[in-house]
This record gives C-alpha cells, sequence and structure tokens, in this order.
C-alpha cells in the first residue's frame, strides 16, 4: 500500500510498554532543535503557557512505496494522517492557547516537503541527532537500519511534561484525544 493518507485496516496495535511511564512531572530540557520555519526553538522556553509535542517515526513521500514490513510494526504507520489531523484542528488548539509541534528524526529539509505538500499551519522540529529523544529518554526502534522515534504526545505547560499520550493508535485520532483531554482541564 502506497497511499500516504489512508490507513490498512488491519494495522497492529502498539501496547503500552511503560516506555513513557517516567515522563509526566519532568521538565523538558533547554535544548534548541531547529523547526520548518528556519528557527531554532528552545522547547523549555514556549511563549504559549501550554504546548503540545507530538512525535512521529517518519512521514512518506509521494510516489515512494511504502514497505510492506513497516505496515507490520505496532504504532509506527500514519505519520501523515497523525499531522494532517493536528492540521485539522489547529483552530481548536490555538483556542484554547495552546501551541503545537511535530517532532520527528527526519532532517528539516525533509520535513518542509511535508509542511507544504500538506499545508501545516504549525512548525515541525527536527530531532536529527536525538538530543531531546536521548534526554528525555523517549523510546525508539530501529527499522532498515535508521533509529526513529516512536508515535507518543506530550503536553507540558510552562516548560513541564503535565500529560503523555503513549502508545498512539490510531495516529488519525491522536489530535482529538489530545484536544479533548485539554478541554476537560
Amino acid at each position: 500500500m502506497s497511499d500516504l493518507f489512508d490507513l490498512p485496516k488491519d494495522l497492529p496495535v502498539p501496547e503500552d510498554d511503560g516506555a513513557c511511564d517516567h515522563l509526566p512531572g519532568k521538565d523538558l530540557p533547554g535544548l534548541a532543535l531547529l523547526s520548518t520555519a528556519g528557527r531554532k526553538v528552545r522547547l523549555d522556553e514556549q511563549a504559549q503557557s501550554r504546548t503540545v509535542f507530538f512525535f512521529y517515526p517518519r512521514t512518506g513521500r509521494p510516489g515512494v512505496p511504502i514497505p510492506r514490513e513497516w505496515d507490520q510494526i505496532p504504532g509506527a504507520r500514519g505519520c501523515t494522517p497523525h499531522s494532517c489531523a493536528y492540521r485539522d484542528l489547529h483552530a481548536d488548539f490555538q483556542r484554547l492557547k495552546t501551541a503545537v509541534f511535530g517532532v520527528s528524526s527526519q532532517d528539516t529539509e525533509y520535513q518542509r516537503e511535508l509542511v507544504r505538500r500538506t499545508n501545516l499551519p504549525y512548525e515541525i522540529l527536527s530531532d536529527l541527532e536525538f538530543r531531546l529523544s536521548d534526554a528525555l529518554r523517549l523510546p525508539t526502534f530501529v527499522f532498515e537500519g535508521v533509529r526513529l522515534i516512536k508515535r507518543l504526545a506530550l503536553v507540558a505547560e510552562k516548560g513541564r511534561i503535565v500529560k503523555v499520550f503513549y502508545p498512539v493508535f490510531p495516529p488519525d485520532k491522536n489530535a482529538e484525544t489530545v484536544l479533548a483531554w485539554l478541554r476537560r482541564g
């Protein structure tokens, strides 16, 4: 299957392996990551008091086949629908005065292609060197010799993680789930 927007119905569901249990209450590190807007973003110094960071392994590109093995990794498939769901609900996050950032280990130029192609209204941050992932001890996996970040979402308030969504499944519903949690708070 090579359609980046459609999710196969038989995707394996990821299980909670406890890999993010240590994150609630943790301060975001004072790291700056390059964004698709061409600036460095310090995670611990966001202007808004509340920020959502959603992490995903990697996005595909039109015309490049998705390896069959990719669909067999629980939680791997669905990065484009995940990102587009945050796009579609971005105004709702803004009404709640909540900033949104996507984060992956892909380089900024690769991420910019996704931003242009799908008209994302928020920035994506590149953790190409895994500085953030390693500092927070985020779960990762290796596919075809490439280390990737597992799919998750964090809500931070004034630089401290207050909520973690992990595992995330289905990926195209994560933005709705996070938004519902924010509205309850």
